[in-house]
């Protein structure tokens, strides 16, 4: 195989000491399919990662928010792991899946909090993490919809929360309340990595470029600029493939136009 020496020494400078596999993984796939390793490693590891200027530990976080959207569970529990070895703490793991339950489902993280906590213990963590929360049910409503606001402007919430049919509107409260309530009032996790991460799963699950679009304004008002949810797209697209790429770009040019 003629994989480079950058694309060699940043793969194994993150799995380095990693041993989980899943189960199945007899024979790598060094051995099984050269070409597709030869051909991944230089493109992810040497082209892409070595592309712009991504914070290392951010681009890890990402990539899991990515597996966690698709729920590619066994790849994401060897990355998880990688991932505490180059410095994500277990509380922002955590973080990382509760901050996907309202965007991807409970259906689709539940067994994935399962496997966090599989890799989580496996390397010697003592499970439950420090909690994150921080308001109480009494006053989730008013620390969400405060939150939103900070968030989305509040403006824009204002007018989506009037504009609403009657029928509807107690989507809007569960949207404050629960969404941002429950979830963006957490520790661990500040507002810029928070959306970001909402950015990384939207884009990953595909067909949720109005949300998307959506997300690129909040992340602009927090302070996440055009340059950088480029360069999030690009460190995403060897794990989300050039379709949700190339919508994703359009999103963020049709916002920032």
């Amino acid at each position: 195989m003629n994989i480079t020496k950058k694309a060699l020494g940043n793969h194994d400078e993150i799995f380095e000491g990693v041993k989980y596999a899943p189960a199945g993984e007899t024979r790598p796939m060094t051995e099984t399919n050269p070409e597709y390793v030869e051909t991944f490693l230089n493109f992810a590891f040497d082209e892409v990662y070595d592309h712009g200027n991504y914070d290392k530990k951010l681009r890890w976080m990402i990539i899991l928010a990515s597996m966690i959207a698709q729920n590619t569970r066994d790849r994401y529990k060897v990355f998880l792991a990688a991932g505490l070895n180059i410095g994500i703490t277990p509380e922002e793991i955590m973080e990382i899946v509760y901050q996907a339950v309202p965007y991807c489902g409970i259906a689709r993280v539940f067994d994935i909090i399962y496997d966090t906590n599989e890799v989580l213990e496996a390397n010697g963590v003592k499970l439950p993490v420090s909690g994150g929360k921080q308001i109480s049910y009494e006053d989730r409503f008013e620390k969400g919809l405060q939150k939103q606001k900070e968030i989305c402007g509040a403006d824009i919430i204002d007018k989506m929360r009037n504009s609403a049919p009657e029928d509807e509107k107690h989507i809007q409260d569960y949207l404050s309340a629960n969404c941002f309530g429950d979830y963006y009032t957490r520790g661990y996790l500040d507002n810029k990595t928070r959306e970001v991460l909402t950015f990384s799963m939207l884009i990953s699950l595909g067909g949720c470029e109005p949300q998307v679009k959506g997300h690129v304004a909040a992340n602009l008002n927090v302070g996440n600029d055009r340059a950088f949810l480029i360069e999030t797209v690009t460190q995403l697209l060897p794990y989300i493939g050039y379709p949700r790429t190339l919508n994703a770009l359009r999103c963020i040019d049709e916002v920032t136009k």
